[in-house]
């Protein structure tokens, strides 16, 4: 096919109707993997379970209830920033037909709106009602759903790496502005603190190549002692003026009352406190201890997943750390639920291989690929290779879409800022993977049937 410029037939569509020429961008663009990606989503089943409303009063929202959802998915298959994502939709006909919207000559310039639509669904949504909708709208398309596989991973927060003198400096740098803000409002006088030395000593303390505990010692005392003298004064301040501020700002400041307590504690006895905070913005968040040789520690969301003929579904998402060992009942218990089958296969890893696991597969006569404990059954050479079949099913497949999602579907680091959202953002990207998937199964279907 020769290829023209712009300038050589512009004049051409002067020919064309307004909805022929709709017509045909609508068939190339369902040709494309965003089209395999609309045809796969349940956008009226979604739209109800998020409970999305047009307003009934005043002016229209600029995207529609299918477009805001869409937009989500949109956003994990561009793979970009909010300000990106838009910058594109306005001169994309293919993204605009995906969002259910059309630009023509107007452009969008609040990149905004991206984060406020993710708030927006993020308010109350439950992950299992919402994966039983998409189950039963692909389940046509998926083969030996007697079939699992399971495996836990971690989806890492955007998240500078933790350290007790970080932390501690953000807190009174935070704490030291607002509190000095505060003060020249009353038109009173701030408490005479060192923080400008302190300062100094931080920034030399983080330009040190080799931090000894001789350098580490002295400045986490003294961010202690002055993390303390500043929540004594803000206290005070409060009680004394009566001042009323924000939620946000109580909840920031009880974020840091507890961030000086665990590590007064932690400096004190060298016991590591439980639920240790590792950011004052997002005090969720966990040390989660993977082993791995390239990251022996993650902060983020641990979600134990398992896979039905290559399409993940979600069993369990936690910010707090948890061994996937104990959720292997629940996982079989949740995959029967979606295929209405009896589970007659699962491929997992070691660390579910418990006795008590053990037993349920045994009574439940459920093939594993569980290493041999004790002595060999007669028939074991035919079970060890069933069990490498199941075992490389699993390290292909499943392990395989991990890297997967996290590569190419936006979920490497998760850029969200509050609990709610990112959950959100990982129930996307990784639906937004099995829905392509589902097209191009779909689109093959139909091919072959046209054939």
């Amino acid at each position: 096919m020769k290829i023209q410029r712009i300038s050589e037939f512009q004049h051409k569509f002067s020919f064309l109707s307004s909805s022929e020429t709709l017509e045909l961008y609508y068939a190339r663009f369902l040709e494309s993997d965003l089209g395999k990606i609309y045809l796969a989503i349940p956008w009226e089943s979604l739209v109800e379970r998020f409970s999305i409303k047009e307003n009934t009063l005043g002016s229209k929202m600029m995207f529609s209830p299918r477009g805001r959802l869409a937009l989500m998915f949109l956003k994990h298959y561009a793979c970009c920033s909010d300000r990106k994502l838009i910058e594109q939709l306005n001169s994309n006909i293919d993204y605009q037909l995906f969002c259910d919207i059309h630009l023509g000559f107007t452009r969008l310039t609040n990149f905004k709106i991206v984060s406020q639509i993710r708030c927006e669904l993020a308010t109350d949504f439950n992950i299992d009602l919402l994966e039983k909708d998409l189950y039963s709208h692909w389940k046509n398309h998926l083969a030996s759903q007697s079939q699992i596989t399971v495996d836990a991973t971690c989806y890492e927060s955007e998240l500078r790496y933790p350290t007790d003198q970080k932390l501690l400096w953000e807190s009174v740098h935070w704490l030291y502005k607002q509190l000095k803000t505060t003060c020249e409002l009353l038109g009173i006088k701030m408490i005479r603190t060192k923080y400008l030395k302190w300062k100094k000593r931080y920034l030399g303390y983080s330009k040190m190549r080799r931090k000894t505990n001789k350098n580490r010692r002295p400045l986490t005392r003294a961010l202690l002692h002055l993390l303390n003298k500043l929540i004594g004064f803000e206290k005070g301040l409060r009680n004394s003026h009566k001042i009323e501020f924000k939620i946000s700002y109580y909840r920031r400041v009880a974020i840091l009352k507890k961030i000086y307590r665990q590590q007064q504690s932690y400096f004190d006895t060298g016991i590591s406190p439980k639920n240790r905070i590792v950011s004052i913005a997002k005090d969720y968040l966990r040390p989660i201890v993977r082993g791995k040789e390239v990251k022996s520690v993650e902060f983020g969301a641990k979600v134990n997943k398992l896979q039905i003929d290559g399409i993940n579904f979600i069993e369990h998402l936690s910010f707090d750390a948890f061994n996937e060992g104990t959720r292997f009942k629940n996982t079989i218990f949740k995959a029967q639920s979606l295929t209405k089958i009896k589970a007659k296969i699962v491929g997992a890893d070691a660390i579910y291989a418990t006795n008590k696991n053990r037993n349920f597969v045994t009574k439940n006569k459920i093939k594993t690929d569980f290493k041999f404990k004790g002595k060999l059954p007669k028939n074991h050479k035919d079970q060890k290779k069933l069990k490498a079949i199941i075992s490389k099913e699993r390290s292909t497949k499943l392990e395989g879409s991990f890297g997967k999602e996290k590569e190419h579907y936006y979920l490497k680091k998760i850029k969200a800022k509050t609990k709610a959202t990112e959950k959100l953002w990982i129930f996307f990207g990784i639906h937004t993977a099995n829905a392509l998937e589902i097209g191009r199964r779909i689109q093959s279907s139909q091919t072959l049937i046209a054939a």
